[in-house]
């Protein structure tokens, strides 16, 4: 019987937005358990600090996801190329009517604009080397339901989402793997005084496992979407929410 494949050993993995957050953390764990990580953000001292953390496995770009121009220095600076967890994004609440362009650019530049410029030239450098790859967007659960004052950035992931699918079926003949992480609700500097407020207290007695994630509930799906343990799966979306999906938004 074969050992599973969940192995990351040798694999070279670019993480987006690894400067703070879930980027930070997936970062340790991908290369605590083998990989060498290519950190890219635009805050180069956070990733400088975070390299001399991890150590040799551990090499630093600067990436603005919503310039194209940074972003293909950016990869081109990455080199070679296994895996992409495409995670950089930020967030913005507000009543969908006190929503205003700024908003909705702001949001949208950088979780989907964003997230598909940095998707596609990698993808374009996996096809040249001929060797295949794997893309892990980061989506997140309210690209699959509805959640209150959050219209722009559900839209966001939504795209995502779709995203994840078109490229997964574009991209296969080139042995490109192309799956998501729809994370429920985690604690990150973005959300973390609402979780922590009373109506974040009434939204975690909804979730049928009746509590918010912790980082490290997303480890394993991380590794199998970054592994070979996934080779026959791509177009996939992996809610990781506890079941928040199951009693609604």
């Amino acid at each position: 019987m074969e050992r599973m494949m969940t192995t990351l050993s040798g694999k070279r993995i670019l993480v987006t937005g690894a400067s703070s957050g879930l980027g930070r953390h997936f970062a340790q764990v991908l290369a605590a358990n083998g990989a060498n990580v290519v950190l890219a953000a635009r805050r180069r001292d956070a990733l400088e600090q975070l390299a001399a953390e991890i150590g040799s496995a551990a090499k630093v770009v600067a990436l603005d996801v919503t310039d194209p121009e940074s972003v293909c220095n950016a990869v081109a600076e990455a080199g070679p190329i296994d895996v992409l967890v495409n995670n950089a994004g930020v967030s913005s609440a507000q009543p969908v009517l006190d929503a205003g362009v700024e908003d909705y650019d702001y949001v949208m530049n950088a979780n989907l604009r964003g997230a598909f410029l940095v998707a596609t030239e990698v993808a374009r450098g996996m096809r040249d080397q001929g060797q295949g790859g794997a893309i892990v967007n980061i989506a997140s659960i309210l690209g699959l339901a509805q959640g209150g004052q959050l219209c722009v950035y559900a839209m966001s992931k939504a795209g995502v989402v779709q995203m994840t699918r078109q490229m997964a079926l574009e991209l296969a003949r080139y042995d490109i793997r192309v799956n998501a992480l729809a994370p429920g609700y985690f604690a990150t500097d973005m959300n973390r005084d609402f979780l922590s407020s009373k109506a974040g207290e009434a939204m975690a007695r909804r979730i049928p496992q009746r509590r918010f994630g912790n980082f490290e509930d997303l480890d394993g799906p991380l590794a199998l979407l970054c592994s070979d343990a996934s080779r026959y799966m791509t177009g996939v979306v992996i809610p990781v929410d506890g079941g928040h999906l199951l009693g609604g938004l």
